[in-house]
């Protein structure tokens, strides 16, 4: 199946010998840069243009033109070859368009040698652009993976370049040009693997293949470290790489896809919408160029990263020395892709769940094979009258049973293998973490300090399947928050016999301090407040932690008064700012005026709450993300059912989460419940006073 890639998104790549076809609605550039593992390119010699269009293992044309094929041998690629960007570029002098706003979105997809296609991309959102990084195959852990980039270059391939470290960018740039103008063609034959550095041969006497029909490759050379699920023929097969996810990843480089775990019954994440856009359909020939606008100064929606430096970002860490033939390559924390270690290691943890998911399906998708083969072998069985006398058909019974066996077997044992690694990478990658993303037991807590700046993203939890026990990905979430915490405090712990209801009510409130302090210790000192609503005061013991240590911003609402005062001082904090935002005059709100964002932690909703609070929280709720004011709720939705349909919305929008293990996080990629395991604090433990503690002092330097 066709893996249909947006931006962000990567692909396993289980062929070493690879075509990436383009196609575009007016003639473009084709080339290709081969760069280290830091993201930097050594000088032209690593560039794969139309002046000079092959490479160990690359090959590109020689003209512009509406539609290309670039040959890729991943084996064949040096071992300090980390990273093969694909560019597209507009040509310069031809009279053509100079953005490719002004032209159809073009088009890429990476094939196979028998013309299947592995994973398309359409590289919608362009629009001053004049050069553009497309695609990127890179190495993960020993394997080649493709990811959907679309990272726009305003100022072509000089910038493009710059960008990747090259100091004579402007040079190679203009060469480019001159070599295109001159018109050079040729068709782009498949690179082969040498064994040394001697050149290929590159004159037009050369002999080409011009057909699609050279075989696969069938040595296993280039393979996945995840288990492909049997299908029906008996053969591998990846299920496609998720438009969204539980946590998605981010690089500075290219925009990412978005978003958050969802809430029970719904769909994983709230990101951008997974299908991709329709492919435009390749044109016969070139249309005839025509002269375009002048370039704008930017689109409707601008992909470039704010903080977007023309050097290369920082290398990750060292690499591990490469491993004997046959075996998994060492695990390294941070080796993934960003510019900041943080950045790495939140990709990588993207990656780790992203493999794990693919292989449970594997492993999943193959029992299903066997079972349902070995129905289908019991059916033909017992249709025979013959076979259900005698011993014949005890025999066929046994057969199609060990046949069912050895299947499960040999899935459980890819599936075990591809585990382990991932267990090993957890290990590394597990210690490495910052406080954002450790668990409250890491030593990182213990040498806390408040941080400058905001991290990306916040641990919640950990996500786990039940096919392995012993391996738990952390769950992240984007920073700032795009959805309020919904604490259920209600039926989960009770149905399955853990606690009372007194007992589970003070675990879901333990677990809503946890959070609430994580957020406050993530963000800089006077960016971040927490206000408290427990009416019934019944939370005093857990809120000891937040109250001792002065960190709220206020006394926490007891009783029906408290309640009425909190929703409006923070009722009234929206409207000020939204009549600001609305009137243009953000900067003219009342001295004082606090505008650090907002968290409001409710208890016990909803006692001690009458009509007006109820449409108070609701109003909260809705306008949460815009004006800063963030929602975190601990519940039992039953103790609401008196509202009715009412407060569906509320809980529609906010992320629920338990106190205790629940599989109750969809994933519609894969089909899969992931187990969410809380991150609660070891009992005993005075991490959290001490952070907060921290917190408070250098509250106290500012003051």
């Amino acid at each position: 199946m066709t893996a249909e890639l947006v931006r962000g998104q990567n692909h396993p790549l289980d062929q070493a010998r690879l075509e990436i076809r383009v196609s575009a609605a007016t003639p473009v550039v084709a080339a290709a840069t081969l760069v280290d593992d830091a993201g930097r390119a050594h000088g032209p010699a690593s560039v794969a243009h139309p002046g000079a269009p092959a490479l160990p293992g690359l090959e590109v044309p020689r003209q512009a033109a509406g539609a290309h094929r670039l040959a890729v041998d991943l084996d064949a690629m040096p071992d300090a070859v980390h990273r093969v960007n694909v560019l597209l570029a507009l040509p310069t002098g031809t009279g053509g368009p100079v953005r490719f706003g002004a032209v159809a979105a073009p088009f890429v997809a990476v094939t196979g040698l028998d013309g299947t296609e592995i994973a398309t991309f359409t590289l919608t959102g362009l629009d001053a652009e004049s050069a553009v990084i497309a695609l990127e195959l890179y190495r993960r852990q020993g394997a080649w993976k493709v990811r959907a980039v679309g990272q726009g270059y305003a100022g072509g391939l000089a910038e493009l370049f710059a960008d990747q470290g090259m100091t004579d960018a402007r040079q190679l740039a203009d060469g480019i040009d001159e070599a295109v103008a001159r018109g050079l063609t040729r068709s782009v034959q498949a690179p082969r693997r040498t064994d040394d550095t001697a050149p290929r041969r590159t004159d037009d006497t050369a002999p080409r293949r011009t057909d699609d029909a050279a075989p696969r490759r069938t040595d296993g050379a280039a393979s996945h470290r995840t288990a492909a699920a049997p299908s029906a023929a008996g053969t591998g097969a990846v299920p496609p790489e998720p438009a969204t996810a539980p946590f998605p990843p981010h690089t500075s480089g290219a925009a990412a896809p978005v978003g958050e775990p969802a809430s029970v019954g719904e769909p994983a994440s709230v990101g951008e919408p997974s299908p991709a856009s329709a492919r435009p359909t390749p044109p016969t020939q070139p249309p005839h160029p025509t002269p375009s606008s002048p370039p704008a100064s930017g689109g409707p929606v601008d992909y470039t990263h704010p903080g977007r430096r023309h050097t290369a970002p920082p290398p990750p860490a060292p690499s591990a020395p490469a491993p004997p033939p046959g075996q998994p390559a060492q695990p390294v924390a941070g080796d993934a892709t960003g510019w900041t270690l943080d950045e790495r290691l939140y990709n990588q943890v993207w990656g780790m769940f992203e493999d794990f998911a693919r292989t449970a399906a594997a492993y999943r998708s193959a029992v299903d094979f066997a079972d349902s083969r070995q129905e289908k072998e019991l059916d033909a069985v017992l249709s025979d009258p013959r076979s259900r006398i005698g011993g014949q058909g005890d025999a066929a019974r046994a057969e199609a049973r060990a046949r069912y066996e050895a299947l499960v077997e040999q899935a459980r044992q890819a599936f075990d293998r591809d585990v382990s690694q991932l267990v090993a990478e957890a290990d590394v990658v597990e210690p490495a973490l910052p406080p954002a993303y450790a668990r409250w037991d890491s030593p990182v807590w213990h040498g806390y300090r408040v941080p400058m700046e905001m991290p990306m993203a916040l641990r919640l939890g950990d996500l786990a399947l039940p096919e392995s026990e012993r391996l738990r990905i952390p769950m992240l979430v984007r920073l700032p928050l795009e959805r309020g915490l919904w604490i259920d405090s209600g039926r989960v712990a009770a149905e399955a016999g853990l606690f009372t209801d007194a007992h589970e009510r003070r675990l879901a409130m333990e677990a809503a301090v946890a959070h609430a302090a994580r957020l406050l210790a993530a963000h800089p000192v006077g960016e971040f407040s927490v206000h408290v609503i427990d009416p019934a005061g019944s939370a005093a013991q857990a809120l000891a932690p937040l109250t001792d240590t002065g960190v709220l911003a206020g006394p926490p609402g007891v009783g029906a008064a408290g309640v009425a005062d909190v929703l409006g001082r923070l009722t009234q904090r929206v409207d000020l700012v939204q009549m600001a935002v609305r009137g243009g005059a953000a900067d003219s709100l009342p001295p004082g005026f606090d505008t650090a964002q907002q968290l409001l932690l409710v208890n016990d909703f909803p006692h001690g709450f009458d009509d007006r609070a109820v449409t108070q929280l609701r109003y909260l709720a809705d306008e949460r993300p815009s004006v800063g004011v963030h929602l975190m709720m601990v519940a039992d939705r039953e103790d609401a059912a008196g509202y009715g349909p009412l407060l569906d919305p509320l809980w529609r929008a906010l992320l629920r989460l338990t106190p205790v293990p629940d599989d109750h996080l969809a994933d519609p990629w894969v089909g899969h419940a992931w187990t969410y395991l809380p991150a609660l604090v070891p009992p005993g433990s005075q991490v959290l006073r001490q952070v907060l503690t921290q917190v408070a002092t250098e509250r106290s330097k500012y003051a």
